[in-house]
């Protein structure tokens, strides 16, 4: 089969194109041929060498996508070649032939594309629970939704708007402003501007928003300015780099609530993705959410994804087509 591949750590360059062995079908997996797969920050921090990779060269990145079963274990039953099947926790994606466990298959009901499974259940597994768990949206909330360009930002914003929130987006330039507000926020402020105290003149007399998601990480004590007294901090990533220490008096005085967001703690068993998967998949019918800004590479043209990504200029999500 193609792949994706490196052998040493590096920029985009290191990546090529190459002829690999198929993946070998283990009890309890089935082979599927990827159709779209989902590229993440994740694997650029991979590429780089900032994550810990098992085993040895050639490195495949890649946990996300969807496509066709082609070969099925004898032990499983449930599933059968031809069937379609996404996932969001898979390694090795980056290829033309994956091998699945099956207590990570998630089936893929035929009014929804191979690019909308391949690209949506990462970052919309994420979305839903951030505005289910981590934080239960509701409406009248004032929301503030950092990256809001991002593909998590956007389907922040519309998950939120559906539950009835206003939502304030934070973007760096213009391009992504736009982006945010086609995504459906009531406003945007640039991270050039003083947006927390933004945020407490666009919420008037709440002194602040009710929750702030925050996955830039550096601005984390802007996030607790800018969101109200019994507020709630959601930190779920580090785009910007590491957060600073909070004083855990701060949050005795103020009242306000830091919690953390991990998308694998949410997302322990296959009923669970099945279940986030399906909601996801509603949202797409009822048009709650869209996919706008899909960006597609050959998947032979990995690098220049990669290249696309870091470059911070991209909006939604980026695919790679085998």
């Amino acid at each position: 089969m193609k792949a994706l591949i490196f052998e040493q750590f590096g920029g985009p360059e290191v990546l090529r194109y190459a002829e690999i062995p198929d993946p070998g079908l283990a009890l309890g997996h089935i082979i599927v041929r990827t159709k779209a797969i989902g590229l993440n920050f994740a694997d650029v921090y991979r590429r780089r060498g900032n994550y810990h990779l098992a085993g040895k060269p050639p490195f495949i990145l890649g946990y996300e996508g969807a496509g066709v079963v082609e070969q099925v274990s004898p032990d499983v039953t449930h599933i059968q070649v031809g069937d379609r099947i996404a996932f969001c926790d898979v390694p090795f994606a980056n290829s033309e032939l994956v091998a699945v466990p099956v207590d990570r298959a998630i089936p893929v009901p035929s009014d929804i594309t191979f690019e909308q499974a391949g690209g949506l259940l990462l970052q919309g597994m994420t979305a839903h629970y951030l505005v289910n768990d981590s934080y239960a949206v509701q409406a009248g909330d004032d929301v503030v939704v950092h990256a809001a360009a991002g593909g998590v930002g956007q389907l922040l914003i519309q998950l939120a708007k559906s539950k009835g929130a206003r939502v304030i987006g934070l973007t760096s330039s213009e391009a992504k402003q736009a982006a945010a507000l086609q995504a459906g926020a009531d406003v945007v402020f640039g991270y050039d501007t003083e947006w927390a105290k933004e945020v407490i003149r666009f919420t008037e007399g709440k002194q602040g928003a009710n929750v702030v998601y925050d996955s830039v990480g550096s601005t984390l004590m802007e996030s607790f300015a800018a969101v109200r007294t019994k507020g709630t901090v959601v930190f779920y990533g580090m785009a910007g780099g590491d957060p600073p220490h909070v004083d855990p008096r701060m949050l005795m005085d103020s009242s306000k609530t830091l919690t953390g967001g991990d998308l694998w703690n949410h997302v322990t068993t296959l009923a669970n993705r099945i279940e986030r998967a399906e909601a996801l998949f509603q949202a797409l019918r009822e048009g709650i959410i869209q996919m706008g800004g899909l960006t597609s590479f050959p998947l032979k043209d990995g690098a220049e994804a990669h290249r696309l990504i870091e470059s911070r200029q991209s909006t939604g999500k980026i695919l790679l087509l085998p």
